[in-house]
């Protein structure tokens, strides 16, 4: 019995000294700016910045894979706190939110069937593409709300909403939208257009009281085709958000009603 003691004894000392020796001579030493990194983050592991989690990114900023100023979650105050971290300059970062370009409600927009299935958007869209009227439109199952992790998304009469003040930018909801009408736009814009419908009025108005008609009067009404405020893909207006309109009295003269202020946008109206 003693033997067998002092030879598993003899066992464990050797071992305990062979994983010293590995760990003074073969580990490999993080660099403690990772940790100091990944502190200042958010914590959000949204993925938004192209990286599985916080600590993904926090790596390939020091080891300068990738760009600072790419958390949305954190915003400019995260990205001077790591660049100070890192002794590079701070990246001017600019607020992006979540839009859902759309406002067809169920009351407003045509549905052409009856769904059933699961309340899911992608799966209804796979249905004969879904139960609404409006091939573009929001279909309000909620694929995008149930992404979202700071729960910013609901769906109020078959449409979903963005509440500006809890939107941290990560894209997943855009990423997880099967009708690609959701995109991440300057939190600083204060008027949006909500319709993806690019077809002719007359077409538009066929399924939705307040799509697009591609009338022109919001480029008229802002300055003009020079002013730049607005684009237009076929027949629908978009705000050009690299030089968006101010004049929130051109929202009132939308005769579509499908302008919107930011008010709007963000309270969820």
């Amino acid at each position: 019995m003693a033997t067998a003691i002092l030879i598993i004894a003899g066992i464990g000392m050797v071992a305990a000294v062979a994983l010293a020796v590995a760990d003074r001579y073969l580990s490999v030493k993080e660099d403690p700016r990772i940790g100091m990194v990944t502190a200042e983050l958010p914590g959000a592991n949204c993925g938004g910045c192209g990286f599985a989690g916080c600590d993904g990114y926090a790596r390939a900023l020091v080891a300068g894979t990738a760009p600072n100023g790419a958390c949305a979650a954190g915003g400019d105050a995260v990205a001077k706190a790591v660049a100070k971290i890192l002794g590079v300059e701070a990246a001017a970062t600019e607020r992006r939110v979540a839009l859902v370009r759309c406002c067809g409600t169920r009351s407003e927009a045509i549905r052409v069937g009856d769904y059933n299935g699961i309340c899911d958007c992608n799966v209804a869209a796979m249905t004969a593409g879904g139960d609404k009227g409006c091939t573009y439109g929001c279909l309000g199952y909620g694929a995008c709300a149930n992404v979202c992790p700071k729960g910013a998304i609901s769906v109020h009469d078959g449409l979903a909403k963005v509440d500006k003040r809890l939107c941290i930018g990560c894209g997943k909801c855009v990423r997880a939208c099967p009708k690609h009408i959701i995109e991440l736009v300057p939190a600083s814009a204060t008027i949006h257009v909500l319709c993806a419908n690019p077809d002719k009025g007359p077409s538009v108005r066929k399924v939705c009281g307040v799509g697009c008609m591609g009338c022109h009067l919001c480029e008229k009404n802002s300055g003009g085709k020079e002013a730049g405020h607005f684009t237009f893909q076929g027949f629908l207006a978009k705000v050009n958000y690299d030089n968006p309109p101010t004049d929130g009295a051109i929202v009132a003269k939308c005769p579509a009603k499908c302008m919107v202020e930011d008010s709007h946008f963000e309270s969820g109206h």
